[in-house]
C-alpha cells in the first residue's frame, strides 16, 4: 500500500476550473503515493459536474515536475518497479481520456517524466523564462518510460520525436513553442492569471464544455481507431450533442442573433 499520509496532490475547483497541483518539494518528482493521489485528483473531477476543464501544475516557480522520484526506487523490487510504471501509466491514460480538457502550467522546469505527463494533457502552456524542457533519459541509459516516445510521436512526428529523445537535448520554452511541444508561451508577470483566463474560456457560459469534452475524446480515441470506426465514434458523441441543453441553446442563440449562454450539459 501506498503511504497517503502526505499530501502531495490538490486539488481545488474555482469557477468551473480544477487546479491540480503537484506538491513536492524541491523539484515535485513523483512518487507511487502521488501517482495514486493524482490518480484519486482526476477521477474527483471527472465525476464533479461543476467542473469543466482542468489546470495541472506544479507548487512554486521553479519546477512543474522533473519525472519520477529516483530516491523512492532504490530499494524496491524490479516487479514494484513494473507496477510503478504501469499504474503511471493508467493514471495518465485515465487524464488523457477524460472527456474535459486539461491544461498543462509549465511554471518551470518540465523535464523527463515530467514532460510525460505533461504531454496527456491536451495543451500545453509555459512560462517563458520559466526553465528547460526536455526527455534527457538516454543520458541515464534509459527510455522514456511514461509514455514519452509514443504520446511524443504522435505529437510531432516520428524524425523529431526520435532526435529529440536520443540527443536528450534541453530546450527553452521558446524553443519548445517552435519545436511543437507546447502551444502557448507566456511572460512571468501574470502568468498565473493568465493560465485560469485561458482555461474559463472553455468553460460555462462561454463556452460549450460538453462539446468541448466530446470533441476531445473523438479526437483522442479516433486516432487509435481506424478510420469507419473513428467516423462511427464521432456519429455517435455527436448524437448525444444533438440531445444536450447546450446544442439546443447554440441553435436557439444563432437563429435568434444573440450570444449564446452555455450551461455544460
Amino acid at each position: 500500500m501506498a503511504d497517503d499520509s502526505q499530501r502531495l496532490v490538490t486539488l481545488e475547483n474555482r469557477d468551473g476550473v480544477a487546479t491540480i497541483t503537484l506538491v513536492n518539494a524541491p523539484a515535485n518528482c513523483y512518487s507511487y503515493s502521488m501517482m495514486r493521489q493524482l490518480d484519486d485528483a482526476i477521477l474527483e473531477a471527472r465525476f464533479d459536474d461543476a467542473v469543466h476543464a482542468l489546470v495541472l501544475r506544479g507548487a512554486g516557480e521553479k519546477f512543474f515536475c522533473a519525472g519520477a522520484d529516483i530516491g523512492t526506487l532504490g530499494d524496491v523490487t524490479p516487479e514494484f518497479k513494473y507496477h510503478f510504471c504501469l499504474h503511471a501509466n493508467e493514471t495518465l491514460m485515465r487524464l488523457e481520456s477524460t472527456p474535459k480538457l486539461t491544461i498543462a502550467a509549465l511554471g518551470g522546469h518540465c523535464v523527463g517524466g515530467g514532460l510525460e505527463v505533461a504531454l496527456a494533457c491536451d495543451l500545453r502552456v509555459g512560462r517563458r523564462d520559466g526553465g528547460k524542457v526536455g526527455l534527457p533519459e538516454v543520458k541515464l541509459g534509459v527510455l522514456p518510460g511514461t509514455g514519452g516516445t509514443q504520446r511524443l510521436l504522435r505529437l510531432i512526428g516520428k524524425s523529431k520525436a526520435l532526435q529529440f529523445m536520443i540527443t536528450g537535448d534541453m530546450l527553452s520554452y521558446d524553443e519548445s513553442l517552435s519545436a511543437g511541444l507546447v502551444d502557448h508561451v507566456w511572460d512571468t508577470d501574470g502568468f498565473w492569471d493568465r493560465v485560469q483566463e485561458f482555461a474559463l474560456g472553455f468553460c460555462p457560459p462561454r463556452c460549450a464544455s460538453k462539446a468541448v469534452g466530446l470533441i476531445k475524446r473523438s479526437v483522442t480515441s479516433g486516432a487509435e481507431m481506424s478510420f469507419g470506426d473513428a467516423l462511427a465514434l464521432e456519429r455517435e458523441l455527436q448524437q448525444r450533442l444533438f440531445t444536450s441543453e447546450d446544442a439546443r441553446e447554440g441553435i436557439a442563440a444563432f437563429t435568434e442573433k444573440r450570444e449564446a449562454r452555455f450551461s455544460g450539459r
